[in-house]
């Protein structure tokens, strides 16, 4: 995974929690999760417009 070893992977998981703390975390991972989510939503949609217009 982009040539991130274990090691590296757990020290940036450590370095989040510092930042952002232990409760904000589920938080944070669902508003990631709604943005991909709505992003994802917003390309299937042009994809339709796009294939409506062919």
């Amino acid at each position: 995974m982009f040539g991130l070893g274990t090691t590296e992977l757990i020290v940036i998981a450590f370095i989040i929690v510092l930042l952002f703390g232990g409760k904000k975390l589920p938080a944070l991972g669902r508003s990631m999760g709604s943005a991909i989510t709505n992003f994802k939503k917003g390309l299937s949609d042009k994809n339709e417009e796009n294939n409506k217009e062919s």
